[in-house]
């Protein structure tokens, strides 16, 4: 028994040393003829040394082995069979090297994500004809890639990939696609992301699916294909990786990609897909990753899901995928990342959601949710959380926050959140950043008297509604580099020595707040001061201008709105070296600039706001690197310094707006080819308008207001091809000659207003067919028909429309107004109908241009400093139009004012009228009407003011809550109306205090006799009118009030108010406003 035991013991004992001890006693070592190649190939290649982890630890020890070497592998006869140097920082040294090039037996190579400084890949390559892996993506190789590789016949993997390298692309010209691969056959890995692949059309499906049929992975991102994608390329059976993102395929997906039954991965991002993308695609049961993102054409909606599905990453953002989650989406139970934002979806996020055990990343923001946000205790592997831009419901409690230890990033901005603040927020332990903005937030904010350590570096709570003090705990977030409590309640005293505990912060923002600051520091401490970049202390309540200021580094200053007078002192330009990039000083009462001042030497300030205070005499020399300057609505009275174009030349935005410049339009204006806005209206300049700025409209102005001013002479002819305009305003001048018809060349425009000069010509049928918004020609001389020639014809987004006082003649056709698609059914919804028609500029700073129009409305010139995209007019008033009214007039749906008063217009009143019933205003006084006021009318709940009165209307005023509301001078000098509010009974011919009418000089005259009790009334109405409007000029808090109530006023008017009017500070300037 005992020698049997021994036996197994020995037998057991040899089994082990054949198995595991042998192979390693039998491996030969590298040769000597590889580890010299090796050693020369270090030599050879030039690369940083202390970026290197594997070249820089080959060495010449002779008891090393090479095969041992990082990112080298050899066979059992001790050759060198693969080369991993990818990240080696390797630089140069691969177009002459001999001794890679004699590694004959190499097998892999991988070269990846090193930068050989735009050099072409080397034909030597072929000489490997044993390679069956080659990476060489992202190397910075540039040019064609040579034929040579086409005969490297072993090859599976081929990596080429260039997008992030390199300043010119890899090319497959010649060679093109088909050469390269046609020898191929057993290549299974293809990546030639940002390669420029020339074919055409399909062509390339085709190539790929004839040519390499084996195909597991295959990626050609931004490749400059082009679609569709061909049938053939269901040939590709084995397919488990296809990733095209980023090349303009202009197509629909095709349904063959369900048939992929390997498929892991689909990526299509950024291909201008269109159409109905295949739900069915959502249950290949292979799907982990799915990209879809910015084909803002392509539409669909979620299906329902079954359980065990595989898909783990989902990215569905900027496209139109609609309606609501399904709440199977819990059946996706390994998803880790969603990315459903910027699309369309709707209706409750699903509670479901908190079943996804796995979710990191969820970001759905920019959608139209509603309802509560769910609680997510059981997501505690949640690192990202965005709901913004939604429209979201209710209170945050600390149960939401519960067992989420891992989150990182929190933003619920821009929702109709209410309710207060949870402590609990606060003192998540990993979190870095919290975004509330743009909420209903209220009450104080709960003070943490021991806060435990916090990781938060940006906190957002602008725009709320929270009270009471800035809690104190804030203060203890050593890590917390952004602070933004704008526009909200806070009151008490803020201390700028609070900051001092926060050593990092660099960005503070405490403007619109009901805050007193107390900025008085020992400057001998500001050494221990946070190195703070970005202050802004708009609107709160400073008087005095806060010198210790000059002792911070900033970049960035605000101090707008607030009640700081006199002199702007010189320091102000020398804070942090001069290197201020963002000034604004605007509604204070400065009244000049403390000399010697050096505006002209701030060489990096972008933007200067100075406008809205009491500063006169000559223009400041602006900063020669100022992309935004504003001087508006000041005294300044000079003229405009001639060279001013040689200060701009990098200005994308100038206002010299509401001061007193006089003398002419300078020619320099023309050198600022950068100039998106340039807005000088309601000044006292004159001459003509430089014909280089419209020469130059080609280049980026997309702005034009010289309003209100005294300009004469032609409008320039000489608007050029190319033109980028999108407003031009030459309103309340003295401008002659003709209607300039190179506008043609301006197909961008959305404004144009000529109103109140002297111009001639015919109706501009040039603008049919385009996106005109609003065009005023109103008192000119403009004359002829109205009838544009064509048959395909239409306004298809004209909203107002002003062609009064001036000498248009003949009838309007009866389907005349069918073609105005713009005042039809307008279906904005939510917040769409908020908008308002506006120029947007520098976009990732947050800058516009608001477009302004003056306008008659209920008989009264009103300026509408806002112009909602749901407002509509027209007004074709005091003109020889005549007759019939086009029935047509009823197909505009969306139309608030209508004015056709003071023409020659006969027969009825179309009752199709009484189909606007968002109509606020009618006006068909001083016309030759006959017949009965149509019963609609009375339908007409909108309508707030009625003028029917100076016709040949007869009959009963029809009955009805709406018509009986105005008063008798509207129906007025029709002889055969009767019925109440007039005087006259439909059963008597009498007419009770009614004045004899006659007609005189083509209009309806009365005999009156003074009244005093009139003259009294009206001297008070214009003592009233008078006040307010003094108010209006010098009070800007109560000017900005008073708009936002004519805002909210005119909102409920157009449609039902959804979401949140949001709350804009005093002193924001209405013509645009600026977020930094």
């Amino acid at each position: 028994m005992k020698i049997m035991l021994t036996a197994q013991f020995f037998l057991i004992t040899s089994i082990f040393l054949i198995t595991y001890i042998a192979p390693v006693c039998s491996q030969s070592r590298c040769l000597e003829d590889q580890k010299i190649l090796l050693l020369k190939l270090k030599v050879e290649f030039r690369f940083d040394p202390l970026a290197s982890r594997k070249l820089v630890i080959w060495n010449e020890n002779e008891d090393e082995d090479c095969c041992s070497w990082d990112g080298v592998e050899c066979d059992d006869a001790g050759h060198v069979i693969s080369l991993e140097l990818d990240n080696e920082s390797i630089y140069a040294g691969l177009e002459n090297s001999t001794s890679l090039f004699s590694l004959q037996y190499l097998e892999r190579l991988n070269l990846a994500f090193n930068n050989f400084n735009n050099i072409q890949i080397p034909s030597r390559l072929y000489n490997f004809t044993n390679l069956t892996h080659l990476n060489l993506s992202e190397t910075g190789f540039v040019g064609q890639i040579p034929v040579e590789l086409s005969s490297m016949r072993r090859l599976v993997s081929l990596d080429l990939s260039n997008m992030y390298t390199g300043n010119q692309p890899l090319k497959l010209e010649n060679p093109d696609l088909k050469r390269l691969v046609q020898n191929l056959t057993e290549l299974r890995e293809l990546n030639l992301d940002g390669v420029v692949i020339a074919t055409h059309g399909r062509n390339w499906s085709r190539i790929l699916s004839s040519f390499l049929p084996n195909l597991r992975v295959l990626s050609l991102r931004q490749c400059y294909l082009s679609g569709p994608i061909d049938s053939s390329l269901s040939q590709l059976h084995s397919l488990e990786v296809l990733r095209l993102d980023l090349n303009n395929l202009s197509t629909t997906v095709p349904d063959f990609f369900v048939n992929f039954s390997k498929l892991t991965t689909l990526s299509l991002g950024g291909c201008s897909l269109r159409g109905l993308f295949p739900s069915k695609i959502f249950q290949v049961p292979t799907l982990q990753n799915l990209d879809i993102s910015y084909n803002f054409l392509l539409s669909g909606t979620l299906p329902q899901f079954s359980q065990t599905r595989s898909l783990r990453i989902m990215v569905l953002s900027s496209t139109n995928f609609s309606d609501s989650l399904p709440d199977s989406i819990s059946n996706l139970t390994m998803l880790s990342r969603i990315e459903l934002n910027n699309c369309k979806f709707s209706g409750k996020i699903p509670s479901t959601i908190t079943n996804l055990t796995e979710l990191v990343y969820l970001d759905l923001s920019d959608n139209n949710f509603t309802g509560l946000i769910p609680q997510y205790p059981m997501l505690k592997k949640l690192t990202y959380i965005d709901l913004s831009r939604n429209r979201l419901t209710g209170s945050l409690s600390s149960a939401h926050f519960e067992a989420l230890s891992n989150l990182e990033y929190i933003n619920f901005g821009h929702n109709l959140l209410t309710g207060n603040l949870p402590s609990a927020l606060f003192v998540l332990p990993s979190l870095q950043k919290l975004l509330l903005s743009n909420n209903q937030f209220d009450g104080q904010i709960e003070e943490i008297p021991n806060p435990p350590a916090s990781q938060i570096k940006e906190l957002d709570l602008r725009s709320n509604n929270l009270q009471g003090q800035i809690p104190n705990f804030l203060f203890k977030f050593e890590q917390l580099n952004v602070l933004l409590l704008s526009f909200n309640f806070f009151n008490g005293t803020f201390q700028l020595e609070k900051t001092r505990e926060i050593r990092n912060l660099s960005s503070l923002d405490l403007s619109y707040n009901n805050l007193a600051i107390d900025l008085n520091v020992n400057s001998s401490t500001f050494s221990f001061f946070p190195d703070i970049k970005r202050l802004k202390l708009a609107s709160c309540n400073l008087e005095e201008f806060p010198e210790p200021l000059q002792h911070l580094n900033l970049s960035v200053l605000d101090l707008s709105a607030n009640q700081l007078k006199g002199k702007i002192p010189t320091w102000i330009w020398e804070i942090n070296n001069r290197s201020l990039t963002y000034l604004n000083l605007s509604f204070n009462q400065f009244t000049s600039l403390e000399k010697p001042y050096s505006i002209h030497s701030l060489t990096i300030l972008t933007v200067l706001d100075m406008s809205f205070n009491q500063l006169h005499g000559e223009l400041p020399i602006p900063p020669p690197s100022s992309a935004y300057l504003d001087y508006s609505n000041n005294n300044f009275n000079s003229s405009i310094p001639a060279d001013i174009g040689t200060y701009t030349s990098r200005a994308s935005y100038l206002s010299l707006s509401n001061n007193s410049f006089t003398g002419v339009i300078p020619t320099s204006f023309c050198m600022a080819y950068y100039l998106l806005v340039l807005d000088l209206s309601n000044n006292a300049l004159n001459g003509s308008i430089p014909s280089c700025l419209t020469e130059n409209s080609g280049g980026y102005l997309g702005v034009l207001n010289i309003r209100r001013n005294r300009l004469s002479g032609n409008i320039p002819d000489s608007f050029s091809i190319g033109c980028r305009l999108k407003t031009l305003d030459l309103s309340h001048n003295s401008l002659t000659g003709n209607f300039p018809g190179s506008l043609v060349n301006c197909p961008l425009l959305d404004v144009v207003n000529i109103g109140y000069n002297r111009v001639e010509g015919t109706f501009p049928c040039m603008f049919m067919n385009t996106n005109l918004r609003v065009l005023v020609l109103r008192s000119n001389r403009f004359h002829g028909e109205l009838q544009c020639p064509g048959a395909i014809q239409e306004w298809p987004k004209l909203q107002i429309i002003d062609i009064s006082v001036n000498n248009f003649s003949g009838d309007l056709s009866p389907s005349y107004f069918s073609i105005w698609k713009g005042m039809k059914d307008s279906n904005y919804d939510g917040n769409e109908g908020h908008r308002d028609l506006r120029f947007d500029f520098l976009k990732l700073d947050g800058f516009y241009y608001r477009d302004t129009v003056t306008l008659t409305i209920k008989g009264l010139e009103m300026d509408l400093e806002k112009i909602l995209i749901v407002f509509t007019s027209i007004d074709f008033s005091r003109n020889k139009l005549k007759g019939k009214i086009p029935d047509s007039i009823g197909d505009l749906k969306s139309l608030y004012l209508l004015n056709l008063s003071s023409n020659a217009f006969t027969e009825t009143i179309p009752a199709s009228i009484g189909n606007l019933k968002q109509l606020g205003s009618l006006d068909l006084t001083m016309n030759r009407l006959t017949g009965k006021i149509p019963g609609k009318l009375a339908s007409l709940t909108f309508l707030s003011f009625l003028n029917l009165s100076f016709n040949k209307l007869s009959g009963s005023i029809p009955l009805g809550h709406q018509l009986q509301t105005f008063s008798a001078d509207s129906y007025e000098g029709n002889v055969g109306l009767c019925g109440f509010p007039l005087n006259i009974s439909c059963n008597s011919n009498k007419m009770d205090g009614v004045p004899p009418l006659k007609f005189e000089n083509g209009h309806f005259q009365r005999k009156t006799e003074i009244d005093l009790d009139y003259i009294f009334a009206a001297l008070g109405y214009g003592t009233g009118l008078g006040i307010s409007v003094l108010l209006l000029l010098f009070c800007p808090i109560w000017r900005e009030r008073y708009f936002d109530q004519v805002d909210k006023v005119l909102l409920k008017i157009f449609q039902k108010q959804r979401g949140k009017n949001r709350r804009v500070g005093a002193g924001v300037p209405r013509n645009r406003i600026r977020r930094l």
